[in-house]
């Protein structure tokens, strides 16, 4: 099941957990890094598969 044009979600991917589409790596993720100090751009450099748009797209997923 896809929930946007960056999230994803697939029982087949990570237990069914939202991820950015064509990664495995979760909104759960990106949102525990943001939430102990890392920035943007922190969460870029250790994850280079995603952009910008994609942080920003798991903030708004996440409501």
């Amino acid at each position: 099941m896809v929930k946007g044009e960056r999230i994803e979600i697939n029982p087949d991917i990570m237990l069914g957990k939202p991820v950015i589409k064509g990664t495995r790596i979760t909104v759960e993720l990106i949102l525990r890094k943001l939430a102990e100090g890392a920035t943007v751009q922190d969460v870029i450099l250790a994850y280079p598969t995603i952009n910008a748009s994609d942080v920003k797209a798991a903030l708004l997923f996440s409501g």
